[in-house]
């Protein structure tokens, strides 16, 4: 990664963190803040800013409304992944629609996905 703390965004994270989405502030404050791994909310990893970041289990967790599908957005969500996975990350990618229609399930998911990337580290 080129820094993984990159002083110049960091004033977007903190601006984020205060911003959340209704589906960010879900998910955090309904599993993720008190989940038995450590996650980061808004995390700057070299140029880009991760919703939700585990360190321990290499895992990035970005919430995804509308903008997301459109090929502008598509792009950059590919280029993102790629520069992101170079470093021995997973990126996984939720559907706002899905905090909000299946949230045990996808509790479920990050639990199952984080478990599966300790246990391969072990």
């Amino acid at each position: 990664m080129d820094r993984k703390h990159n002083k110049s965004i960091v004033p977007t994270a903190r601006m984020l963190r205060k911003n959340m989405t209704k589906e960010e502030k879900h998910l955090w404050y309904d599993y993720l803040r008190t989940y038995s791994v450590k996650f980061s909310r808004q995390k700057v990893l070299g140029k880009y800013i991760a919703d939700f970041y585990c360190a321990e289990a290499k895992l990035i967790i970005e919430l995804d409304g509308s903008q997301h599908y459109e090929e502008k957005g598509i792009e950059y969500d590919a280029e993102r992944t790629a520069y992101l996975e170079k470093y021995g990350l997973r990126v996984i990618r939720i559907e706002n629609i899905e905090i909000n229609k299946n949230f045990d399930g996808i509790c479920e998911y990050i639990d199952r996905l984080v478990q599966q990337s300790l246990s391969q580290q072990s």
